[in-house]
């Protein structure tokens, strides 16, 4: 691949995801154009600008989801684009697709979810995520576009970006106050994973279709367990409903698909999956895992800065991220 077929667009580029994937990307030697909504913002860009191989191969484009044709000129001459840009709020709970999830059930590519089922249910995140990929497939159909749609999980892993994404929020949401919680299920998978499975879909010539990309889906009872066995001082356990009661099995998900291509997956308990990497941001060094006073806290500490916006899901034309909640139910 020469020097010219090597310059991609990569949207909402200060996400979660996305920024994984333009560090992995400039890591490559690809020339990145990335949309952001205010390139004049630093703390949506600086880390993107810090990045190795940035100040030659960046180049950051202000553009609006909501406003018509803003991609247009940042798009033309690029040989991939990696969709990421998506605005995520969440606040349903486990959306069954109409259909019983019982332990024995394996979701696959062929799995969607239900429009009508979503929209009477007020699961709005995943009846978007559903309607855009279904408008993504009818559009590169009438426009002739090679597209690869991946479909990530509830994804978790190191931060670059330094504010809070919304999924690792949820899972800090577990360590404040005298909160109980029921027992649902997290379709858990690396931010690392899914950022190197795009570039994989983008590169990888015969990719096509959907491919779901989640290493495990696990009880939230087990989640609970292995953080309180990691932060003992955190006490998880003791907020969790049923506690005694034994893990059940639940469905599962195939990645068969996506290991196809060559993507692979991190153990969603490897202990760095839990640190975040947000531990820059709390003034925590990472390799410390015993956290202050030699007490056992998670290192992303306690006062990270949050926002409800980012992207759950990316892909390159040639590629596109929509998470399988946006294909089968609430991934």
């Amino acid at each position: 691949m020469n020097a010219a077929e090597k310059v991609v667009c990569v949207t909402g580029a200060s996400g979660y995801i996305a920024s994984w994937l333009v560090k992995l990307l400039l890591q490559r030697g690809y020339t990145v154009r990335a949309t952001v909504r205010d390139p004049n913002d630093p703390k949506k860009t600086q880390h993107l600008v810090s990045l190795d191989g940035a100040k030659e191969r960046l180049h950051l484009f202000k553009a609006e989801l909501l406003e018509e044709g803003c991609f247009d000129s940042v798009v033309d001459g690029c040989r991939g684009v990696f969709h990421t840009a998506s605005p995520v709020i969440i606040s349903s709970t486990d959306p069954q697709n109409g259909k019983p999830l019982t332990p024995d059930v394996v979701l696959n590519e062929t799995w969607f979810s239900d429009p009508r089922f979503c929209e009477e249910n007020k699961y709005w995140y995943m009846l978007s995520k559903t309607l855009a990929e279904e408008a993504a497939w009818r559009f590169a159909k009438d426009n002739r576009i090679d597209l690869v749609v991946l479909n990530p999980g509830f994804v978790i892993g190191p931060l670059l970006q330094p504010v809070l994404n919304t999924t690792s929020e949820s899972i800090i949401y577990l360590t404040g106050g005298e909160r109980s919680f029921p027992i649902s299920t997290y379709r858990f998978v690396d931010v690392r994973d899914v950022a190197n499975a795009h570039i994989q879909a983008f590169e990888v010539h015969s990719a096509n279709g959907r491919h779901c990309l989640v290493e495990r889906n696990v009880q939230f009872q087990e989640v609970l367990k292995t953080l309180n066995e990691l932060y003992p001082a955190l006490g998880l356990q003791e907020k969790c409903k049923d506690r005694d009661k034994p893990v059940e099995r639940v469905f599962q998900i195939s990645n068969e698909k996506a290991k196809s291509l060559g993507a692979s997956f991190i153990p969603w308990n490897d202990l760095g999956r839990f640190g975040f990497g947000a531990s820059r941001s709390c003034g925590l060094d990472e390799s410390d895992q015993s956290g202050r006073q030699g007490e056992s806290v998670p290192p992303w500490g306690e006062s990270v800065p949050s926002e409800h916006s980012g992207n759950l899901g990316a892909k390159p034309f040639r590629g596109e991220s929509v998470p399988p909640m946006g294909g089968i139910g609430s991934l």
